[in-house]
């Protein structure tokens, strides 16, 4: 069936009708936060314990927006004649967020759970340079990070999970197995 003429002008016009008719809504921001929605992207928080310094981030950035420095440090060895491990530390973890696109492929890609949407969107400032953040202000968005949304009650258990529940299993089945063989032990001696 051919369209109508002129139909889609008539249904552009009933949409301008329909929110000519509606009432306007000011939000008063200064004064009354707005409600943001669960998943919006404001700022990037770090963890600060969960970073490895694998430089993931860093490399798969677009941007290249995140700068890090780290040192390495020689650990001791966790038990005697073993050897000495060595690990990075980490020195500075600073984003530009002039450069930043908020793409949040750092966030996907940090396998250690480092790295987090924050809401927090009031971090304006005079000077271009100033958008750079270190670690410390960072971390202090890491504490406006909201819980993660309740996982589906009809959802599978994760893996990890469930491997752990076996584990747990199989250590508490071995632990009342070793326990009751001395009484076993002890009843047939007497």
């Amino acid at each position: 069936m051919a369209p109508i003429p002129g139909s889609g002008l008539a249904k552009g016009l009933a949409v301008t009708l329909r929110t000519m008719t509606r009432k306007t809504v000011t939000e008063q921001y200064p004064d009354a936060q707005p409600d943001l929605p669960p998943r919006t992207r404001g700022v990037i928080g770090l963890f600060e314990e969960n970073c490895t310094v694998c430089m993931l981030c860093a490399r798969e950035c677009p941007d290249w927006c995140i700068y890090i420095d780290s040192h390495k440090e020689t650990v001791p060895p966790a038990a005697p004649g073993g050897r000495e491990r060595s690990r990075n530390v980490l020195d500075r973890f600073a984003i530009d967020f002039s450069l930043c696109m908020y793409c949040g492929i750092c966030i996907e890609v940090c396998p250690f759970d480092a790295l987090f949407w924050s809401p927090e969107f009031e971090y304006a400032e005079t000077d271009i340079h100033e958008l750079t953040h270190e670690r410390d202000k960072l971390r202090e968005w890491m504490w406006t990070v909201p819980a993660p949304p309740a996982l589906d009650p009809a959802a599978e258990e994760p893996k990890e999970i469930a491997a752990a529940h076996k584990t747990a299993e199989k250590l508490a089945a071995a632990q009342a197995a070793a326990q009751a063989e001395p009484t076993d032990s002890q009843g047939g001696e007497s």
